[in-house]
């Protein structure tokens, strides 16, 4: 797995936003809960991936890994027991923490990408996850991916 980049800490009304990604909301879930316009939450949004590192185009489900992983959210506590998942399912799992784009997800977890879809859906079947998003979170909190914090660092750019 590749290391993340560091990251800038998120102001408060930015973890608010960021705390609800990691509830599994969209943009329009985010202003609906918040009573926020929707151009604030998505520029909110682009402001919290260019915190994260992230690409300005990256999925909701890649966006929640680097918050969780940086610390910037916290974990929730799991409802229901980590399933057994095959080291396959590990691997796309991991792939779905870095990758946007399918073709990228299926090269990262050594699948054709016509062999996607099918394995995607079997592993949110078997965590019982909605999406990617929700699989993410539920990952982490099963502790299912390795603890990989980024450094972090200070608007100034020092290390904390």
């Amino acid at each position: 797995m590749t290391a993340l980049a560091p990251t800038q800490p998120l102001t408060p009304s930015e973890r608010r936003i960021a705390q609800h990604v990691v509830k599994g909301l969209d943009a329009r879930g985010i202003a609906a809960a918040t009573q926020l316009k929707l151009g604030t939450v998505h520029s909110t949004l682009r402001t919290v991936r260019w915190k994260l590192a992230c690409p300005e185009r990256c999925s909701l489900a890649v966006v929640a890994h680097r918050l969780l992983n940086s610390g910037q959210s916290t974990v929730p506590i799991p409802q229901r027991p980590a399933p057994d998942l095959s080291p396959e399912q590990i691997s796309l799992l991991k792939a779905a923490t870095e990758h946007t784009l399918p073709r990228d997800i299926a090269r990262a977890a050594d699948l054709a990408p016509a062999d996607l879809r099918a394995a995607l859906d079997q592993l949110l079947a078997d965590t019982g996850a909605q999406d990617s998003t929700e699989l993410v979170v539920l990952a982490h909190s099963w502790q299912l991916l390795p603890a990989e914090r980024a450094e972090r660092t200070t608007r100034s750019g020092a290390p904390q």
